[in-house]
């Protein structure tokens, strides 16, 4: 009798932080349901949602965690949770279109490390375009990826880098940085990744854009995450 054949995607576990997402979770794990059929395994880690998310979180998912509100900590613990070799981190609100899961597939084949996505905004306003062209360019420029974008890696390399740091704003930024310095620019997938426009819209668009603009170049001069969070009030958001 032949050896079983593992199935393609096996090797993948994708990691969502939630909190407070019960109108948008159902969303994300429908589209991922390919990659599920494929062996790829989705992990929901919840900070304590007081939404009900956790009572949506019956089907789409192969494994519900509990852990502290957190996101850098909430997606560590998924990771510890999982043995697969790719880690894709990718945040509740995120749009997957069937490009993207198919890109995401083709590139299990060749990560050299690590990749990310650019992205689009969902929302009304048309500044959402133009802010996503700049958050594309600036990520293709610098290196540098933010959640938004998600993030697909390596399991050693992830290790590598110690992880997402626990801290509380930036955990993003700083372990693209990491991976940066040790392995080179990320490689892109093909296919854009949409995000919720919530925070800009909850916010005012280009206020909460050039709010962020301020806080990033203030933990580029050395501001600790902790100061910034302080400032930093968005909408709940895993």
């Amino acid at each position: 009798m032949p050896p079983a054949q593992s199935q393609p995607l096996s090797q993948l576990a994708v990691i969502i932080p939630t909190f407070n997402e019960r109108e948008r979770i159902t969303r994300l794990l429908k589209a991922l349901s390919p990659l599920r059929e494929q062996g790829a395994q989705v992990v929901i880690v919840d900070g304590q949602s007081e939404d009900g998310t956790m009572a949506v979180l019956t089907s789409g998912a192969d494994q519900v965690l509990a852990a502290p509100r957190g996101r850098a900590a909430q997606m560590n613990a998924g990771a510890a949770a999982v043995e697969q070799e790719v880690l894709w981190f990718l945040h509740a609100d995120s749009v997957l279109s069937p490009r993207l899961v198919s890109a995401v597939c083709r590139q299990l084949k060749d990560l050299r490390a690590w990749a990310c996505c650019d992205v689009w905004i969902e929302g009304r306003s048309k500044s959402l375009i133009v802010i996503a062209f700049f958050m594309n360019l600036r990520s293709r420029l610098t290196g540098i990826a933010t959640g938004d974008q998600s993030l697909l890696v390596r399991r050693d390399a992830f290790s590598s880098v110690g992880g997402f740091r626990c801290q509380p704003l930036m955990e993003d930024v700083s372990i693209s940085a990491a991976l940066r310095a040790r392995y080179g620019w990320p490689q892109r997938l093909g296919g854009r990744l949409g995000t919720s426009g919530r925070r800009w819209e909850a916010g005012g668009i280009w206020r909460t854009q050039i709010r962020m603009w301020w806080l990033r170049w203030r933990y580029w001069r050395g501001a600790s995450p902790e100061v910034l969070a302080a400032s930093y009030r968005p909408e709940s958001k895993g």
